[in-house]
C-alpha cells in the first residue's frame, strides 16, 4: 500500500510553516543513513503535548513532560534507532546532555526543548559520536539547518519502510505533521512519535484542547500489535508567525492532519500488507464503540483472515462476545458487514462469497459493526497480520 506525501493541492507543499527550520546528521546510533534530528522555531511559540502512560517511561519522556509543563516548547529533537529506555541514571543524564547541546545550538533555553528517543530498549546512547556531530553541527551555524519535513520524517524511522508525512491549511497558516512508528503500537495517551508544527497563532489553553480532542479521535483510535511503547510522544507547536486563525477550523485541520498521519501508521504496520479500519456503531457510549472496535482490529484470528482474504465473519462475533463486561449487548442486536456486504445475522448467499473474497483482497478493508444500542460511534484504525510481523520482530536487535 502507497501513500502520496506530495499532498493535495489544497494542502500546499510539504515545507515547514513560517519561522521553522531543520537539521538532520548521522550521530552513529545506526550503521548508515541519518539518526539525529532537530525542529525549531525562530521565534517564541505556545506548545501542548502528550505522553505515554507506560510505567517504564524512558528519560526523554520524563524529561519532555516536565518540559512540555511550559506550554512554550520551541525545539523538537529526535534521536532513532535507541530508545534510551531502562538505561538508569545514565540514560537520564544522557538525554539532559543531549537537550543541553541542542538549546545551544539551537539559542534557545534548555527546557524549550522537547526530546524523543525510539528504537530498542535497554541500551546506552552512544554518546561519544552523538556529542561529536552536535560538535560539528554547532560549527555549521545556520547553514546546518537545511533540512526539510521528509528528511526529518526519514531520519526518525526505525523499522518503518516509508517517511509519514501530512499538510494542512487553515486561513493564512499551515500546518505540518510528522510521524514514525510501525510496531509496539497501541497508544495510550498520544502515540509513537509525531510532532505538528504550525505559524498559526494559537493560545497555549486552545492548542492544548485541539490537541487532546485531535488525538482522541485519531492516534488514540490505532493499534498494530496491542503493545504500548515506552517513548510514545505526541506534541504540536505553534509560532504564530501567520496570526491568529479561527479555533474551531484550527482543531478540525489538526484533527484531520492526524487522521491522515494515523492511516499512514496502520497502513505501515510491521509486515502489514493491508490497512484494517474497524467501525462500530449504535454503541450505548463512545467507549463502549471503541472497546468493541479495538477487541476486533486486535483479534490475531481476525487480523490474520484479513491478510489470507478470507471473510471469516465467525472470528469478528467471536472478538465482540469476547468482552463479557457489556452485558448490555445482545447478538440478535448485533450485525456486522464487510465493507457494504452484511454477512451476519443472515448468511450472504453462495453467489456473494466471491464478491466478499475479492473485497478482502483489497489494500483497505473495512470491518462495520452495528450494536443496536444507541448512536455512539467508533472507528479505530490498524492491520492485517502476517509472517513478516514475526520476522522483523524476532530478529529486531540483531
Amino acid at each position: 500500500m502507497t501513500h502520496d506525501h506530495a499532498l493535495t493541492e489544497a494542502a500546499g507543499p510539504l515545507v515547514w510553516p513560517v519561522g521553522f527550520r531543520a537539521h538532520t546528521g548521522h550521530g552513529g546510533l545506526r550503521e548508515h543513513g541519518d539518526d539525529i534530528s532537530v525542529v525549531v522555531s525562530d521565534r517564541p511559540a505556545t506548545s501542548a503535548a502528550m505522553f505515554t502512560q507506560s510505567l517504564f517511561a524512558g528519560p526523554a519522556v520524563v524529561l519532555s513532560r516536565r518540559h512540555a509543563e511550559g506550554r512554550n516548547l520551541r525545539a523538537v529533537t529526535t534521536l532513532a534507532q535507541n530508545a534510551n529506555v531502562a538505561t538508569g541514571r545514565r540514560g537520564e543524564e544522557n538525554a539532559a546532555e543531549v537537550v543541553r547541546r541542542v538549546a545551544g545550538i539551537a539559542g534557545i533555553p534548555a527546557d524549550q526543548v522537547l526530546i524523543g528517543s525510539t528504537g530498542v530498549i535497554g541500551r546506552p546512547l552512544p554518546m561519544s559520536t552523538i556529542l561529536a556531530h552536535f560538535d560539528e553541527t554547532a560549527g555549521r551555524g545556520d547553514a546546518a539547518f537545511g533540512a526539510g519535513p521528509l528528511d526529518v520524517a526519514r531520519a526518525m524511522m526505525t523499522t518503518d519502510t516509508r517517511p509519514k508525512t501530512a499538510v494542512r491549511t487553515v486561513g493564512q497558516a499551515r500546518i505540518v505533521g510528522i510521524a514514525k512508528g510501525v510496531g509496539m503500537l497501541e497508544p495510550n495517551m498520544a502515540t509513537m512519535l509525531a510532532y505538528v508544527f504550525t505559524d498559526a497563532e494559537v493560545p497555549a489553553g486552545e492548542l492544548d484542547g485541539a490537541l487532546r480532542g485531535a488525538v482522541n479521535r485519531t492516534f488514540n483510535c490505532l493499534s498494530v500489535d496491542t503493545d504500548t511503547s515506552t517513548s510514545d510522544t505526541v506534541s504540536v507547536i505553534a509560532n504564530g508567525a501567520a496570526g491568529p486563525v479561527d479555533p474551531a477550523a484550527f482543531a478540525e485541520a489538526l484533527a484531520d492532519l492526524c487522521l491522515d498521519l494515523t492511516t499512514q501508521l496502520a497502513g505501515d504496520g510491521e509486515g502489514a500488507t493491508k490497512l484494517l479500519r474497524v467501525t462500530v456503531g449504535g454503541a450505548g457510549d463512545p467507549g463502549q464503540a471503541k472497546r468493541i472496535a479495538k477487541s476486533v482490529v486486535n483479534s490475531p484470528l481476525v487480523k490474520t483472515a484479513v491478510h489470507g482474504a478470507d471473510p471469516n465473519w465467525g472470528r469478528v462475533l467471536m472478538a465482540i462476545g469476547k468482552n463479557t463486561d457489556e452485558t448490555g449487548i445482545e447478538p440478535g442486536k448485533v450485525t456486522v458487514a464487510f465493507g457494504d456486504i452484511e454477512v451476519y445475522p443472515e448468511e450472504p448467499e453462495a453467489d456473494t462469497l466471491d464478491r466478499l473474497t475479492a473485497l478482502m483482497r483489497r489494500s483497505e478493508v473495512d470491518i462495520v459493526i452495528t450494536l443496536g444500542l444507541g448512536e455512539a460511534e467508533a472507528t479505530v484504525y490498524g492491520c492485517d497480520l502476517s509472517a513478516g510481523y514475526v520476522r522483523v520482530n524476532a530478529d529486531y536487535t540483531t
